[in-house]
């Protein structure tokens, strides 16, 4: 097998072999383009704080020690804002010894404003699991501005799996832009390894640039769609001036990237951390991208990213244009058999500046 991301064909095989397990039998849907949804089991732990097993440690036994409350999923159950929670996942690992995996929340999960996290026995870092992992997988969950219904079988997280080294280059980056034109952009900012995004504080024709998240709501069902109306949980922001928008700390933003951004069929892609030397401020919690986003036979003409943005400790001021993150290219070890988009009937394909599907 060559190196790189595994295509949803190779993730079955993996299920097939006894490198993935599971509780209870797939979800139909569950296998995406280039990475598997992870599912609640059917307990959550209130932990009076987050942390990590650390190496030779199995992350039970942190959880005898820091666990404050048991809470039973299986009728559904709310998690508030504000607090910690561990779920042990229906999903188990037996990894084959080239294969390694990362983990990152799922779009919905992250335009919801809910921190997670996975975790493995033994883990030093989040969201990273070695080659050869053998054992449980857990998620650490924390709803930061609205709480959440969840249930056994929710869905909040995803995880990649890789071989060997999947990443462009930036040489390798610049001549697949050159082919397949990754971003509209006029001109492409490569340079460290990834691609420049930008923010849009134009907007669109009524001059609508974002939302600000709500204090004090209802809860939100992560498992039903289109059920709540947008107002009761969002702040519609408008173009002020020139395009400026003033980060309140601690408030949640949904922006959007001025770019379209394209991700052909042979490669997926995943935004980097915003590198905070520039600002004081955090975009895009999900950050992987499936091979056919924005692919124009999968549905799309270019896809803007939506960037969930949080600033920290004091404010700051965004302008339109302005760098907020970096889109990171790998090559898939083969190609996917459904593409993100029309194959998968995909929620966000062709998206321009758009709330979660919970939202009507």
């Amino acid at each position: 097998m060559a190196g790189g991301i595994l295509p949803d064909r190779e993730i079955q095989h993996l299920f097939d072999t006894g490198g993935i397990r599971a509780e209870r039998a797939l979800d139909a849907d569950q296998i995406q383009p280039a990475s598997l949804d992870l599912r609640l089991g059917t307990v959550a732990y209130r932990v009076r704080a987050s942390f990590l097993p650390g190496r030779g440690h199995p992350v039970v036994d942190k959880l005898a020690r820091f666990s404050m409350h048991e809470i039973d999923l299986k009728g559904g159950a709310v998690l508030e804002t504000g607090c910690v929670y561990i779920v042990p996942l229906l999903e188990s690992l037996a990894l084959p010894g080239d294969v390694r995996a990362a983990a990152n929340p799922k779009s919905s999960t992250g335009r919801l404003d809910i921190f997670t996290r996975v975790m493995s026995d033994g883990a030093q870092e989040f969201d990273k699991v070695p080659a050869g992992y053998r054992g449980p997988l857990f998620l650490e969950i924390s709803p930061r501005t609205f709480p959440i219904v969840v249930r056994p079988g929710s869905r909040l997280s995803q995880i990649r799996f890789r071989t060997g080294d999947a990443q462009l280059g930036e040489a390798e980056l610049a001549a697949l832009h050159e082919r397949e034109r990754l971003t509209s952009a006029a001109d492409a900012n490569i340079s460290g390894g990834g691609i420049a995004l930008s923010v849009d504080l134009v907007g669109d024709g009524a001059g609508l640039v974002g939302y600000r998240g709500k204090r004090h709501t209802g809860v939100v069902d992560v498992d039903r769609r289109a059920a709540q109306t947008v107002l009761d949980f969002w702040e519609p922001i408008h173009r002020a001036g020139a395009g400026e928008l003033v980060l309140d700390p601690d408030e949640f933003y949904i922006l959007v990237s001025h770019e379209a951004v394209h991700v052909p069929p042979a490669f997926a892609a995943e935004m980097t951390p915003f590198d905070p030397l520039v600002g004081e401020f955090r975009v895009h919690y999900a950050g992987f991208f499936d091979p056919g986003f924005g692919h124009s036979p999968a549905g799309g003409s270019g896809s803007r990213a939506v960037l969930e943005v949080r600033s920290h400790d004091v404010p700051f001021i965004l302008e339109h244009g302005q760098i907020v993150g970096r889109l990171v290219y790998e090559r898939m070890a083969a190609l996917p058999e459904r593409l993100y988009g029309t194959d998968l009937n995909s929620n966000y394909q062709a998206q321009g500046l758009k709330l979660s599907k919970h939202f009507r």
